[in-house]
């Protein structure tokens, strides 16, 4: 257990990257202390506390997969959820929310979360530790950098070439001596320009946006169970297999029999009648009559 711990652990090294900026010595004395005080858990106490400073302008994704019994992973779940509404909208946001038994009887889901980069760390290990608490383990820990800043930068120098060219195409048109041709050129240029200006802008809102909330998924798997039928007792599905299957094939006949009780019933009315007494009788009666008529019949044996 300890083992995969300690490998979720490294893998929240890397997440490290994406916390605040260094406070002063004394506020840093002071996270130091704690961590070392916390180095019997298997959150971030066994990582180093990098800095953002390390990793200026990358935009982080955390992803976080957790193995623990289907039955917590609701509850857990939930405690995620209010872990990140205690912290308020300006540093944490649930932006999705995902909950799922599959066709195997078997618990899937997930959380997203938008957080402030300063915490997402720590948020992280405290989730391990609630997963750890429910006896649950880390399955799974990654982070995903991309180096928003620079393509910042970039999008900075294109937007600073193209607003020179179009100061240079509008001291042309102030210049005048154009014909029409030349002049609607200039001014499609001069849009177009303004065109790429106003996309690198939103460009840059984007990878600022990125920059601001780091992006954490903490998935949640079942620990396990049989494919088909999960944690549960096979035989007692079977039992209650036969129970209900017994119950439909008992309902179909009393039913069935319910059906043609009347008609059997009429029928051997029918059947007594003509056996009785009085139609032996009467068909004898009426074959001494016929013989009576036809001379010629022979007399019954």
């Amino acid at each position: 257990m300890r083992n995969k711990l300690l490998a979720g652990a490294m893998a929240l090294a890397l997440i490290g990257c994406s916390e605040k900026a260094a406070e002063d010595a004394a506020t840093t004395d002071a996270a130091t202390a704690e961590a070392v005080s916390e180095e019997g858990s298997a959150d971030a106490a066994a990582a180093p506390r990098i800095g953002i400073e390390a990793a200026p302008g990358v935009a982080f994704d955390y992803a976080y997969t957790f193995r623990l019994a289907d039955d917590r992973i609701s509850k857990i779940q939930e405690e995620h959820a209010a872990a990140c509404e205690t912290l308020g909208i300006q540093r944490c946001r649930i932006v999705d929310v995902r909950y799922q038994l599959t066709d195997e009887k078997l618990v899937e889901a997930q959380t997203q979360f938008k957080l402030d980069p300063g915490i997402a760390r720590k948020f992280g290990a405290n989730a391990i530790a609630s997963v750890e608490k429910a006896e649950g383990v880390l399955a799974d820990a990654s982070v995903a950098g991309e180096d928003v800043g620079t393509e910042i930068l970039a999008s900075q120098q294109r937007s600073a070439g193209s607003e020179a060219e179009i100061a240079r195409l509008e001291e042309r048109l102030k210049s005048g001596g154009l014909d029409k041709r030349e002049r609607a050129e200039l001014l499609a240029q001069i849009s177009q320009l303004r065109g790429e200006v106003g996309n690198e802008r939103q460009a840059r809102r984007s990878g600022e946006a990125r920059i601001a909330w780091t992006s954490v998924a903490f998935n949640y798997a079942s620990d396990g169970g049989l494919p088909g039928i999960g944690h549960e007792n096979p035989f007692a599905s079977a039992g209650e297999t036969l129970m209900r299957s017994g119950s439909t094939a008992l309902s179909f006949l009393l039913t069935l029999g319910a059906a043609l009780l009347p008609w059997a019933l009429l029928l051997g009315l029918i059947v007594a009648f003509w056996r009785s007494r009085f139609m032996v009788a009467v068909r004898r009666q009426i074959r001494v009559e016929a013989r009576a008529s036809d001379p010629g019949t022979p007399p019954a044996g």
